[in-house]
C-alpha cells in the first residue's frame, strides 16, 4: 500500500509517498538517493546505516519509514553546513584518524553525534556505550573514541589534542 509521509530531513520539509514495507535506509537510499549511509549487513548488527530520527541514533535497516511521519531525520549529509563547513564531530573525526576506510564513519559519526547531543561531556564508558552497535573492521576504536573526546571538547573551545584511550 502506498501512503504519503511528511518529514523534516537534513532541515528540509520533505513529504514522499512511499510503500508501508519500505526501511529509512531504502527511503534514503534508494528513493531519495542520499547514499552516505550505509547499508552494512541489513539486520540492525553493524551500526553503518546510523541516522538520527529526532535527535536518536537509529538503525535504518530496521526503521520502518513510516515511522518518520512528522519526525527530523539527520543523515551524515545533513551534518555539514549549508556552505560545505564540517561538522565538529566530523572535522575531529578527520583530524583524529577515525576515519580508515570509510565504510563505518557515517554511522560512527551519528552515533557520536547523537551522542554529544544528550551529553555534552561524555565520560570514556559512555563514549564506548554509544558506539557499541557500530562495528569497524580497521581499527581498534581508539582513533573513533579520541576523535569523539576530541570533538566534545571542541564544542568547549578546547583545542588539546587527547591522549589516547587504552585498556586495562
Amino acid at each position: 500500500m502506498d501512503r504519503e509521509i511528511q518529514f523534516n530531513l537534513n532541515g528540509n520539509e520533505t513529504t514522499v509517498v512511499i510503500k508501508d514495507h519500505w526501511t529509512l535506509l531504502h527511503l534514503l537510499r534508494e528513493e531519495l538517493g542520499l547514499l552516505g549511509t550505509k547499508e552494512g549487513c541489513g539486520s540492525g548488527e553493524c551500526g553503518a546505516c546510523t541516522v538520527m530520527v529526532d535527535d536518536l541514533a537509529v538503525n535504518a535497516c530496521l526503521y520502518l519509514a513510516v515511522e518518520v511521519d512528522s519526525k527530523k531525520v539527520v543523515t551524515i549529509e545533513g551534518l555539514a553546513s549549508a556552505d560545505g563547513e564540517l561538522h565538529p564531530v566530523q572535522k575531529a573525526f578527520v583530524e583524529n584518524g577515525g576515519i580508515q576506510c570509510g565504510f563505518c564513519s557515517p554511522g560512527m559519526i551519528m552515533s557520536a553525534t547523537a551522542l554529544l547531543k544528550e551529553n555534552a561531556t561524555p565520560e570514556e564508558d559512555d563514549i564506548k556505550h554509544a558506539i557499541a552497535g557500530n562495528i569497524c573492521r580497521c581499527t581498534g576504536y581508539v582513533q573513533i573514541i579520541d576523535s569523539i573526546r576530541k570533538a566534545a571538547r571542541a564544542e568547549e573551545g578546547d583545542t588539546v589534542r587527547v591522549v589516547a584511550w587504552q585498556d586495562d
